[in-house]
């Protein structure tokens, strides 16, 4: 299967970065810190695709600890509250764009445009020790296209568990989880409208429900002014609805992705380990 190599934006960062775990030991950090990287990913042109792109992205290395908002490896927070079993927070996603002259079941169909989803994110903290924890985490998200005109196409929500271990050096995480969304959320990656119905391709509607499952396994690792991070995501379909799409070509994908950066510049204020303290 052929594969390109695309320079662009960050736009699949949350993507690379979707489960890489946060240092749990307890200790004062800088307040924020800054500093420049670089990804590689190979992503599949969307969940149940035939084909993936391989992407090279510039990134951004920013992380931000404060009492309420909060940004880091794990992405961007507005803390709503914040306990010893639980905590609430906004959170969000984002899919890449892709062509539909990329993959050859949606020749002469519209392009997918990338999406961005956010919404509230309620983390129970079920277990921890030593260097780990587990937590049921309850992210339910609007989705919105990313264009010079935003369209709303609908709501997901994804309750997963997440295990973060810390050894040593190296941050380990884990995360499972099932998928749900309503219908506008499915049809805009699995209708196929009577327009665009050919000999091949049928016509679909997708219904709301059940979209599969994911599963993540993310590394990271801070040595000084370098962080280290990789991930690898299996995404399946097989049981929903969905799969049964003319659109849906594998009913699983993997994606993987690295990304190196260097800590330019940080606060001379430090603050406590939040993250680790909880």
């Amino acid at each position: 299967m052929r594969q390109r190599v695309r320079c662009r934006s960050a736009l699949a960062l949350p993507l690379a970065l979707a489960l890489v775990a946060t240092p749990l030991v307890a200790a004062e950090l800088p307040l924020w810190e800054l500093g420049l990287g670089v990804a590689g990913l190979s992503l599949p042109h969307y969940r149940g695709a035939e084909k993936s792109t391989r992407w090279l992205l510039p990134v951004p290395y920013a992380v931000y600890r404060g009492e309420v908002l909060r940004a880091n490896r794990d992405g961007v927070k507005a803390l709503l509250f914040d306990t010893d079993r639980a905590d609430l927070d906004l959170s969000l996603s984002a899919t890449a764009p892709s062509r539909s002259a990329d993959e050859p079941v949606r020749q002469g169909m519209p392009d997918l445009k990338g999406t961005l989803e956010f919404g509230p994110n309620l983390n129970l903290r079920l277990a921890r020790g030593p260097g780990w924890k587990l937590e049921l985490r309850l992210p339910v998200r609007a989705a919105f296209t990313l264009e010079s005109s935003p369209r709303a196409i609908g709501w997901s929500v994804s309750p997963n568990l997440n295990v973060d271990h810390a050894l040593g050096a190296w941050n380990l995480g884990a995360q499972v989880g099932l998928l749900w969304a309503d219908r506008k959320l499915n049809s805009y990656f699995y209708d196929v409208a009577p327009a665009y119905v050919t000999a091949a391709r049928p016509g679909f509607s997708a219904d709301a429900g059940r979209a599969g499952w994911q599963g993540t396994l993310g590394l990271s690792r801070r040595d000084k002014n370098r962080w280290f991070g990789a991930f690898l995501r299996s995404d399946s379909l097989a049981g929903s609805r969905l799969a049964d799409s003319p659109l849906v070509r594998r009913t699983h994908n993997m994606s993987f992705g690295v990304a190196l950066s260097w800590v330019l510049w940080e606060s001379d204020r430090l603050v406590p380990d939040r993250e680790a303290l909880r």
